[in-house]
């Protein structure tokens, strides 16, 4: 055989009990231009403490009997170890059923050592291929990795942003609210004391006109962190689908399988912002006359049902460039162990959330309230309802 133009470098384990075989293999390696260190190991006690031994092998070559040991019995010890390590099997005695066993059971090749000429072409081609799949491994390994640190990454935004809308609407609420408050108490005593008919009806025009800010910044509060969730989720819902309904005139119905629920921490605001983009979504594209929303627990899963009766979504509807609302829910929903499904027809369009509570008393089991005090320092209500804003 001609001697190959280029020299391959590998690092063998050669499992063999006859030392002339083994320098037979080794030329045969060496004229096909492979320079091979090659260690040769002939009982199981001696493989076992190669192959865990972080010896840095390229491939194994296998003889198939040994004394009280076998090719087979190494290909499995090898491939408890190494699933990808290139294992060929080269016997004097080898059948055809053991040969099939062998490949079945992950052995790279096989070989008669009474025809070498092959040995080269199937060490480099196993060799290569096992490197492939490594390569692949890795590969997929980093994009794990990367899909997983981009998952925590939209899950952390999503709670620094959460954590914000509720810093936002305390300071609204302490600030703002307290502030047009007082100015209404003011212009309420000025129009009550006013001695004349122009003083009492500017009065009554500027407490309009803080009626109209006081009502400007609860909507907004309410919208960056809704004080309806210290009441609970399931009343907050009630509120929500009443409101939905009230702005948009789509008849919207909500059901419960409880009147009241325990939930875990966090678990109710990721299924009110569920709700609300749903039907945020549905008023603007949907073109739906009805919506349903149902709020169930069972075996243990929370479950929000959010369908409509609209015109469906088209191909490609999910994977606009820039749409980003149901992709954030589904990051969202992960930050309590959930998940989010949605389907769709002609006929309509239904998002379902699904969160495991892992609650072994059953829903009403002593767990977290489903009120939610974030980190920011206390429910965003207390000790008032900022609804009760301007009141005298």
């Amino acid at each position: 055989m001609p001697r190959a133009t280029s020299v391959r470098r590998l690092r063998l384990l050669h499992l063999e009990d006859s030392e002339l075989d083994h320098q037979l293999v080794l030329a045969h390696l060496r004229r096909g231009g492979i320079e091979a260190t090659m260690h040769r190991v002939d009982n199981e006690t001696d493989f076992l403490g190669a192959i865990g031994g972080g010896g840095g092998w390229d491939a194994v070559i296998s003889d198939y009997n040994l004394p009280g040991f076998s090719g087979l019995v190494a290909l499995e010890l090898l491939r408890q170890r190494d699933t990808l390590m290139p294992f060929v099997l080269v016997s004097g005695e080898i059948g055809e059923d053991t040969a099939v066993e062998a490949m079945r059971n992950g052995a790279s090749d096989y070989l008669l050592k009474s025809n070498l000429n092959r040995l080269v072409p199937a060490v480099l081609h196993a060799v290569d291929a096992s490197e492939s799949r490594r390569a692949r491994q890795r590969a997929d390994s980093e994009l794990a990795q990367s899909r997983k640190r981009l998952s925590e990454l939209a899950q952390h935004l999503q709670t620094s942003i959460e954590m914000e809308r509720a810093a936002i609407a305390r300071e609204i609420h302490d600030d703002v609210g307290g502030s047009l408050t007082a100015v209404k108490f003011d212009l309420a005593w000025i129009s009550r004391h006013g001695g004349s008919t122009a003083v009492i009806e500017r009065a009554r025009q500027a407490l309009e006109t803080v009626n109209h800010a006081i009502e400007a910044s609860q909507r907004i509060m309410h919208n960056l962190r809704p004080a309806i969730l210290e009441q609970g989720l399931i009343a907050a819902l009630q509120w929500m689908t009443q409101r939905f309904e009230r702005r948009t005139g789509i008849s919207t119905v909500f059901r419960t399988s409880h009147e009241h629920l325990n939930l875990p921490a966090g678990v109710p605001l990721v299924a009110y912002r569920t709700a609300q983009e749903a039907l945020t979504n549905i008023s603007k594209h949907a073109q739906a006359t009805r919506v349903q929303v149902d709020l169930t627990v069972a075996a243990s899963v929370l479950s929000l049902e959010i369908s409509d009766n609209g015109r469906g979504l088209a191909r490609g509807d999910l994977g606009k460039d820039r749409s980003f609302g149901i992709r954030g829910l589904h990051e969202r929903a992960d930050t309590v162990g959930g998940w989010v499904d949605m389907s769709s027809s002609p006929t309509g369009t239904t998002l379902i959330l699904s969160v495991p509570l892992d609650m072994p008393g059953g829903p009403d089991s002593q767990l977290m309230d489903d009120t939610d005090d974030d980190d920011a320092g206390g429910p965003l209500t207390s000790p008032h309802d900022p609804s009760t804003w301007g009141d005298l």
